[in-house]
């Protein structure tokens, strides 16, 4: 593989904002690690919350870490350095993280929404159903899945020959990579279209059908009944819209012309799944998520005596 070196063009666009974007970013970015360990740690630690829901939140959690920490510090260096240029071969390593953290994540919502659509539509067989090795097994491909599809994509980039250099965005994405090739674009696409329509579409048709069947099960009862159940669905639901409109900046900003957007806010939409995304849901479970939060408050309340 050629190692050469690709120009992330964006990055000159908004170097007369590098100040605030390295604010943004030193701020943000601790808070993501430190919430998400937060969460994880009081989830591992708290036996009453082994169960399945919190078991997918706590893993949802790790997801994000793993995927914040996978941009955030390489775009944080390259505005502080002032270097816009990336070898092939990290460019493809960084294209994996990126591809991978959008893989588990959506289908760790996807779980999550099959959890609660069982939680709810067939609570006296919950257990039975969502069974402890059921949940680890659906863990595992939650990771497994994405990574090995990933990577077949990054050993089909690795040996295409690149004809151009520059990527008009602050980090490489698999689209980008292979408009810099000088041939094998249709196949790649092909391939890469259709990787993508299984990984999306699929998730996201189990995910409408959940919450169809949870919506229909929820105008058969009590109010305070629909109450109940839907409180336990509104930090979840608003974990996905989040991650889709996130995911949505992401496709239009790498696929369609937007010029007419300002440059400095395209490379903020550019970014707001991969940053945002995973500073957000913590704070969002933390917050709307009863069980946890009373857990969280009692823990720092012992601190705070001790």
């Amino acid at each position: 593989m050629s190692n050469i070196s690709i120009i992330l063009i964006a990055y000159k666009g908004i170097y007369g904002h590098r100040f605030i974007f390295v604010g943004l970013l030193t701020l943000l970015y601790p808070i993501m690690i430190v919430s998400n360990a937060v969460l994880i740690y009081t989830i591992y630690s708290e036996r009453s919350l082994h169960k399945p829901l919190y078991i997918l939140i706590c893993n949802l959690a790790c997801i994000n870490v793993y995927g914040g920490s996978g941009l955030t510090p390489f775009v944080l260096v390259n505005i502080v350095s002032g270097n816009f240029h990336i070898s092939k071969s990290a460019c493809l390593i960084q294209t994996f993280s990126v591809m991978t953290f959008g893989g588990c994540e959506i289908m760790n919502l996807m779980v999550m929404a099959y959890d609660r659509y069982i939680s709810i539509c067939f609570p006296l067989h919950y257990e039975k159903i969502m069974s402890s090795s059921k949940v680890m097994k659906l863990i595992a491909l939650i990771w497994l899945l994405p990574f090995i599809r990933t990577g077949i994509s990054i050993m089909i980039n690795a040996n295409l020959k690149m004809c151009g250099r520059i990527i008009e965005k602050v980090y490489c994405d698999n689209y980008s990579m292979v408009k810099l090739a000088c041939s094998g674009i249709r196949e790649v696409n092909i391939y890469g279209s259709t990787v993508t329509f299984f990984s999306v579409v699929p998730p996201l048709l189990i995910i409408l059908y959940s919450y169809i069947k949870i919506l229909m099960i929820c105008s058969k009862l009590t109010q305070s009944g629909q109450a109940k159940a839907l409180n336990t669905c509104i930090p979840h639901l608003v974990a996905i819209a989040n991650f889709f409109i996130g995911c949505s900046f992401e496709v239009y900003q790498s696929r369609f012309d937007m010029n007419h957007i300002p440059y400095t806010l395209r490379v903020v939409l550019s970014l707001y799944f991969l940053i945002l995304s995973p500073v957000f849901n913590p704070i969002l479970y933390g917050v709307r998520t009863q069980k946890i939060k009373v857990i969280l408050t009692q823990k720092l309340m012992c601190r705070l005596k001790v």
